[in-house]
């Protein structure tokens, strides 16, 4: 029949297109779980590739930012005897000390004095003060490798910069104490 009026009602679905469509509905909702449970996975996904950008970027930032932000300065050396009292910059120069008969040990610089004893001397980063005269301020702890430290005469105690140590030791031994010194 290929025409159907208005008077007559359709029949009622038989058991098994009933059974068919009860599984099609059932399919239809089971694939739109997947498609949520998809979507909310990507979601997860964009977002903790994203977050990890974000961490990736921040680390580089805070990384960057420590080795700018610290400036390296420049520190000025006072050379002082055991005391505190301010010396002559040469009591504290490696060179001027070995070839008078001195030697260095852990920091400090030995001069022989002339009741046969031994004067130490060393570097007071920061401190101010004149010869003969006690050290103002400062500190005995070398600054960081970053930092420039020249006494008030100007010559170079330890160069700034950044990775590769600037040390470099020399060869025989200097004054008769056996000892090598270095810069």
């Amino acid at each position: 029949m290929r025409f159907q009026d208005s008077n007559t009602q359709p029949r009622q679905p038989s058991v098994a297109e009933q059974r068919a469509r009860q599984q099609a509905l059932a399919q239809e909702e089971r694939d739109a779980e997947l498609a949520r449970q998809a979507d909310a996975k990507a979601a997860t996904r964009r977002k903790i590739l994203i977050g990890s950008g974000v961490t990736v970027g921040l680390v580089g930032l805070v990384a960057t930012f420590y080795s700018v932000a610290k400036p390296a300065g420049e520190v000025t050396a006072v050379c002082t005897d055991k005391d505190g009292i301010v010396q002559n910059d040469d009591n504290c120069d490696e060179h001027y000390v070995t070839t008078h008969g001195g030697y260095s040990s852990g920091g400090f610089l030995f001069l022989p004095i002339n009741t046969g004893g031994y004067q130490s001397y060393r570097y007071n980063y920061g401190g101010t003060g004149t010869i003969g005269q006690r050290v103002t301020g400062g500190s005995y702890d070398a600054p960081s490798s970053r930092t420039s430290v020249n006494t008030k005469s100007g010559k170079s105690v330890q160069r700034g910069g950044f990775g590769i140590s600037g040390k470099s030791g020399s060869t025989g031994s200097t004054g008769g104490t056996g000892k090598s010194g270095g810069s």
